[in-house]
Formats: C-alpha cells, sequence, structure tokens
C-alpha cells in the first residue's frame, strides 16, 4: 500500500510540473516571463580613477621640465613617435588664490621652434587642473599624479575620453632606470602597453623662439 501511495505522488509532481511547461489539452500556452534586459555599466572616466596626492603643492610645480616618455594611442604619436622633437614645459603658478597657471611649451616643428602658451585651470581638488578648449566637452582634464617636484613628474591628460600620460624630468639628463620603469608600469595599468611608450630626445632643445612663432593653441596630444 505504501509502494502504491508512493507511485501516486510521483505521477502527480511529474503531472505538475509538466503542466506548467506544456501546453494543456484545450487550454493555452502559459506566458513567457519578461527577460529583464541587463543593466549597462556606468562609463568610467579613466581620470577620475587616479588619485593625486592630497598633498600636491602646485608652488613647488614651478620651473622648467623637459619631456622625457609620452604614453599615448592618440594617432599622431602612433603615427609620428619616432619623429618626436625634444619639448620643454615651464611652469608658472599662479599669484593669487583662484588665478590660472601659465604654461610655456617649446618644441620644434619643421626645423623651426615654436612656443605654445596655455593656461591651466586650478580646481579645488588638489593636483587636479583644466585646460579649457572651446567648449565644454573639448577640455582637458589634468592630473599631477606623482612627483617628487626636484627629479621627476608624471602628468594624465584627457581629452574627450582619451587619456594620455607624460612623464617629464627637471633636467636634460635622462632619469633613473627605476623611474622610467616606474612610469612604463603606470602606462600599462592604463592600457598602455610599450607600444604605445614614446620617449623623446633629451638633446636639441630650442634655446630662442622668434616673435612669430609664439602661438596660443589646444596641443594635439
Amino acid at each position: 500500500m505504501v509502494g502504491l501511495w508512493r507511485w501516486v505522488t510521483v505521477v502527480t509532481v511529474a503531472c505538475v510540473c509538466l503542466w506548467g511547461a506544456a501546453e494543456a489539452v484545450g487550454g493555452a500556452k502559459s506566458r513567457p516571463r519578461p527577460q529583464r534586459r541587463p543593466q549597462k555599466k556606468p562609463k568610467v572616466n579613466p581620470v577620475e580613477e587616479i588619485l593625486p596626492p592630497g598633498d600636491i603643492n602646485i608652488q613647488d610645480m614651478s620651473g622648467t621640465w623637459y619631456l622625457v616618455s609620452a604614453a599615448s594611442k592618440c594617432n599622431f604619436l602612433v603615427k609620428n613617435g619616432l619623429k618626436v622633437e625634444a619639448t620643454v614645459m615651464t611652469l608658472t603658478p599662479p599669484t593669487a588664490s583662484g588665478d590660472p597657471i601659465s604654461v610655456s611649451t617649446t618644441t620644434r616643428l619643421n626645423h623651426q621652434c615654436w612656443e605654445i602658451l596655455q593656461v591651466y585651470t586650478v580646481t579645488p581638488a588638489p593636483g587636479r587642473l583644466v585646460l579649457n578648449g572651446s567648449r565644454p566637452e573639448l577640455n582637458t582634464d589634468i592630473v599631477i599624479g606623482e612627483t617628487d617636484y626636484s627629479s621627476y613628474a608624471v602628468f594624465y591628460y584627457q581629452k574627450q575620453g582619451q587619456l594620455t600620460m607624460k612623464l617629464y624630468g627637471r633636467s636634460k639628463d635622462t632619469l633613473s632606470e627605476a623611474i622610467l620603469d616606474k612610469f612604463e608600469d603606470l602606462a600599462e595599468k592604463k592600457g598602455l602597453g610599450l607600444a604605445y611608450v614614446f620617449a623623446f630626445p633629451n638633446y636639441s632643445h630650442c634655446t630662442s623662439v622668434e616673435k612669430d612663432n609664439v602661438i596660443n593653441c589646444v596641443p594635439i596630444c
């Protein structure tokens, strides 16, 4: 008798399971449950993930910086990475609170020396600056990633979602292997492997620029 009841129970459970999955005689098909669309992951702004030291001193960043290396997928660098010219950046810190940083960059193009003048707006967040474009969406967000003020500095530049990293040195002399390796490691973490790291020459820097070759513009990379 126990065996009979067990058989009836199994048959009943099987029928209930099949009823839910199949069409019943003379009935309608069960309505499928609507599938939820997977939520899109919020777009992460690469430069916002970079945490600059909280004690960055803009005044101590003033003076001359020699461009040592750049890491970027910028088309200009990818196509001309082997033809880059010696580049020097000079920072003049603000004289009053709320004033921007004056930036002068000298480099050589078509065998002529050029000077590019810009201003970086200082934001309330330490180590974060902005180079204003003609429209807000063309702004360049800048982060001073790390520096010791006396020998090297790592800058991050982001414009329209494209990230460029630059390693600067205080002198024309090559930086230590430890600093160069650190920069390459930082670049790789941002998806910029060695194929996208470009070394700049530490010779043939511009010593003077003709007046007609002083311009105001936003650099390509």
